[in-house]
């Protein structure tokens, strides 16, 4: 636990819990801590520096959120996702990305428009670095200012509680051995198409394009896996033998 990127918290008159919450969800979200990690609660007290009354509040609120889940005898871990799950979420997903992609457009300033084309030339610099670390980074950047040129907090708290439940999957999509590389020329398609179709106030162009975006996503994942399940198979059919 002492390796992963969490800080002590600072005791400024922003909520305690809010910023241990925020700590933990982010460091869950960037793979800090993965899937089946314990959260000992001493250890989180004397990595954040704050109460243990603040630490099972926080730990309450994510595992309703469904990012932690407690093991009897064990106490909270990283909770995985399963296939069924991530199915649900990205079907989810395509439809509020594509709302928010939608009013985004209806409400966009040119100060808002600007904002996206810089995220895109990012996402499309990422892409031509092979950097996956960026790639993930650039393209929640691009999202992020799409989701917050809507100015619904009500939509807004719902997508980021989405994108912290999926990002194993949006990980994997990106880092896998046997992914496609025709998606990465989709994805930058996609989102050239969202800017685009924003940029000619089309608002059902961009919720068009985005909906597209996340479709193609979730068949790349489910892809993958049923590769991944395969495989796992064949493996144990060797040991097995005739």
């Amino acid at each position: 636990m002492s390796q992963v990127a969490l800080i002590k918290v600072q005791k400024t008159a922003a909520s305690l819990r809010q910023q241990v919450l925020e700590g933990l969800r982010n460091a869950i979200v960037s793979g800090e801590l993965p899937p089946g990690k314990r959260l000992t609660e001493r250890e989180l007290i004397e990595i954040m520096g704050v109460s243990r009354t603040v630490i099972r509040e926080a730990l309450r609120q994510l595992e309703a959120e469904r990012l932690v889940e407690v093991i009897p005898n064990k106490g909270p871990i990283v909770r995985a996702l399963t296939r069924e799950e991530a199915e649900d979420l990205y079907r989810i997903r395509a439809v509020l990305y594509g709302l928010a992609a939608r009013i985004f457009v209806e409400q966009a300033d040119s100060e808002r428009l600007v904002e996206l084309r810089d995220a895109f030339q990012a996402v499309v610099s990422a892409y031509e670095t092979g950097d996956v670390q960026q790639t993930l980074e650039t393209k929640t950047r691009f999202y992020e200012v799409l989701h917050q040129g809507t100015q619904s907090e009500t939509l807004i708290s719902m997508l980021a509680t989405l994108h912290a439940r999926i990002w194993q999957w949006r990980s994997l999509g990106l880092t896998h051995p046997r992914r496609s590389d025709e998606r990465s020329r989709e994805s930058i398609e996609n989102l050239r198409s969202i800017v685009t179709a924003a940029e000619h106030n089309d608002a059902d162009a961009a919720e068009r394009a985005t909906r597209e975006e996340a479709n193609q996503a979730a068949q790349e994942v489910m892809r993958l896996l049923s590769m991944e399940s395969s495989s796992n198979d064949e493996s144990i059919n060797r040991r097995e033998g005739p």
